[in-house]
């Protein structure tokens, strides 16, 4: 089919793009952003132990405002973060997923419309990261939020992959505690995804008085997230009476973070943990997902599918790839065990040239998404 084959063709455009190789790859803007060329390499901080020390990145350019953005103040580390004409997104930091990090990031700069309006909240558990986003975005406007392993860690249960365990992974159920109370909405991301279109419109979205919004897909097998004990039980089983519970990725959320306070959802998740680490056994399986969808599944606003096509990492054991879902492409999800800078790191990167052509219509189209 048409659509397959250029959704194929993005799927590859994008491993290239997003800092899939250590460098990252430099493309023309969209019309409403100006920007210069890379002008120098970046290594990762040598005091940061582990694999990815002496990591290049090249430094990134200086994206602006469109001309009918306004003025923004407060341009680079910091700034007024409670300024409410902001578009805050939340995403984690730490060493393993840094190439995914920093090419989300630089997917997000690159297409909007107003960039300098964007403010990152990046949660960590080594501060010292933060030094790596700001010398490879000198201008961006962000703050570094450190969340303390020991906080989740007694929550944590095992699941079918080491990654799902990390306490960073479950930093999303911490979001309201820890940005400031005057940021009322937040887009979580993933660091494992690429944006190809504005995410001021994603911003946009809708809630409808929910306190999450993510793309719904109602058609996926919603029980075997949950185990045998979970459905066997009334006092669990019945936990989704009078709603319609739908599967949702929790990669990519706009979350009401005001109505979260006022309903205490982190201590809702929290229990949820706690009931899956006691002695009478699992009630579900995964990592951080299943307790989202207990507290919120059948409550979610549906946001357009084209904002996570995700499962592009195949599953969560052999990491397969997957085709896209059918439609157009606002975000690229690499969710699964096979990220794609372990692909280009295992010599199976799509060719460059293939990648590039694939590319075009997107530059093309500027502001538009992939169709």
């Amino acid at each position: 089919m048409l659509w397959a084959a250029r959704a194929s063709g993005f799927f590859s455009a994008a491993m290239l793009m997003v800092v899939l190789s250590p460098s990252l790859q430099s493309f023309p803007p969209a019309e409403a952003i100006r920007s210069s060329q890379f002008d120098s390499h970046v290594r990762f901080p040598g005091q940061i132990a582990g694999g990815a020390r002496g990591l290049p990145f090249r430094r990134a350019p200086s994206f602006r405002n469109a001309a009918d953005c306004g003025n923004s103040t407060g341009i680079g580390t910091g700034g007024n973060v409670c300024d409410p004409s902001l578009v805050h997104i939340a995403i984690t930091l730490d060493e393993g997923y840094l190439r995914g990090s920093v090419a989300a990031v630089h997917s997000v700069v690159q297409h909007a419309v107003c960039p300098e309006s964007v403010f990152f909240h990046f949660l960590v558990s080594d501060p010292s990261l933060g030094d790596l986003v700001r010398a490879v975005f000198p201008q961006l406007r962000f703050k570094v939020y450190y969340l303390d392993p020991a906080r989740v860690r007694g929550l944590i249960s095992s699941s079918v992959r080491q990654a799902l365990e990390e306490p960073l992974n479950y930093a999303r159920n911490y979001l309201a505690d820890l940005l400031e109370p005057c940021v009322r909405r937040v887009i979580y991301l993933d660091s494992d995804l690429v944006l190809v279109d504005d995410v001021a419109k994603l911003w946009r979205t809708d809630l409808a008085g929910r306190t999450v919004g993510a793309p719904e897909y109602c058609h996926a097998n919603f029980s075997k997230y949950l185990t045998t004990r979970f459905w066997s039980e009334e006092r669990f089983a019945g936990t989704f009476a009078g709603r319609r519970p739908c599967y949702f990725n929790t990669g990519v959320m706009v979350l009401d973070l005001a109505r979260w306070r006022r309903a205490g959802y982190t201590r809702r998740i929290e229990r949820w943990m706690e009931i899956q680490r006691s002695a009478e056994g699992r009630i579900y399986e995964l990592g951080s997902l299943p307790p989202f969808l207990l507290v919120f599944a059948g409550h979610v606003a549906p946001i357009e599918h084209r904002w996570n096509q995700h499962g592009l990492g195949g599953d969560n054991v052999h990491g397969s790839c997957r085709d896209l879902h059918p439609g157009p492409v606002s975000l690229l999800h690499w969710s699964g065990s096979g990220k794609p800078w372990a692909r280009l790191g295992a010599g199976r990167a799509v060719p460059a040239g293939r990648a590039l052509g694939a590319l075009r219509p997107v530059r093309a189209r500027r502001r538009g998404a992939v169709p």
